[in-house]
């Protein structure tokens, strides 16, 4: 049988357990927070006193801050490249007779994180430092291009990449909070927190996907988690580009702030990586093919071998002049 076959089967065998990972893992539409919960109400006569004080908090905000804010808020508004990109995946069938679980799942995990982009951005164009029309264009850029984080439509290393990624996001948007709060800005650390939250929540269930699968094809998982790390995580903010620019032009720029803030850095990539290895309990598996235990090995030595390169990593200290922040008096 193929592994294109067996992964298929794999996906159809546990299509059954979505309907409890959902019940687990995501929270009914008419339970979660939404993005009026914590912006202004127009319709109130307190709105523009609401959004004065939005804009005289924001003043205490750096410029690598907001670099970083709009960074995330960009790639939390390509959603409609995300969930297009996991529909395509073997077993997420959204054309077949029956509902199936998988693109159930993909819908209302869209669902939830389509709210992150919406409050970010509202928040972004009440708090006047940053040029919307810049951030549309580099937001209408990532959609359009698309991009390709190399797991083609495989679901096991697909799955590895969304629980890889969501501990990112989850990690990058909780210190953006706990930044925003050490300069007196409770409004967005409290948006961005609650952030946090919902992509801890979703880091979980696809880190269960990949466990569930390593209890029915624990060799061909192995392989493609090691596959995966071999390619290296690209983050989504891989493909960022200004108006004018080439694709990835603004990532190394986007990472020098990140990492300058200490928002997301190579370290947090390799302490990622330790804690899937131990979670999903890679040393104890058992009943491996020959080419899989080479994989696990790899998999087992690479954090060691990724933290003496982080470092030596330096990154530049020189802040770059990105079109979303500059015109708005921030120099």
């Amino acid at each position: 049988m193929s592994l294109k076959n067996i992964r298929l089967e794999v996906m159809q065998a546990i299509e059954p357990q979505v309907e409890g990972f959902m019940d687990s893992y995501l929270v009914p539409i008419e339970k979660i927070w939404q993005p009026t919960d914590f912006l202004p109400n127009s319709q109130e006569p307190t709105f523009f006193d609401e959004v004065d004080q939005i804009r005289e908090e924001a003043k205490e905000l750096g410029y690598d801050f907001w670099v970083t804010l709009v960074a995330d808020t960009i790639t939390e508004e390509a959603l409609p490249t995300y969930e297009s990109w996991l529909m395509d995946v073997e077993g997420v069938d959204q054309h077949s007779g029956k509902e199936n679980g998988w693109s159930k799942w993909v819908r209302a995990w869209t669902a939830e994180e389509n709210r992150h982009g919406d409050v970010l951005n509202k928040y972004l164009y009440l708090s006047g430092r940053v040029n919307m029309r810049e951030i549309e264009i580099t937001t209408q850029h990532l959609i359009a291009d698309g991009f390709d984080i190399g797991t083609d439509r495989d679901p096991y290393k697909n799955f590895v990449y969304t629980t890889f990624q969501e501990l990112a996001t989850n990690i990058s948007h909780k210190r953006v909070g706990k930044l925003a709060k050490e300069k007196g800005n409770g409004l967005l650390s409290k948006m961005c927190s609650i952030i946090a939250g919902d992509e801890m929540r979703h880091h979980l269930a696809y880190r269960e996907f990949v466990k569930t699968i390593l209890g029915e094809d624990p060799s061909g998982m192995v392989l493609a988690f090691a596959d995966m790390m071999k390619k290296k995580i690209v983050m989504p903010a891989h493909f960022l580009r200004e108006s004018g620019g080439e694709i990835s032009s603004a990532f190394e720029q986007f990472s020098n702030c990140a990492q300058r803030l200490g928002v997301y850095t190579a370290q947090d990539y390799v302490d990622i990586l330790g804690k899937l290895n131990d979670y999903w309990d890679l040393g104890n598996l058992n009943a491996l093919t020959e080419q899989a235990e080479k994989a696990r090995d790899y998999l087992m030595k690479l954090p060691d071998r990724l933290q003496r390169i982080s470092e030596r990593m330096k990154f530049d200290q020189e802040q770059h002049r990105f079109k979303w922040v500059e015109a708005n008096g921030m120099l």
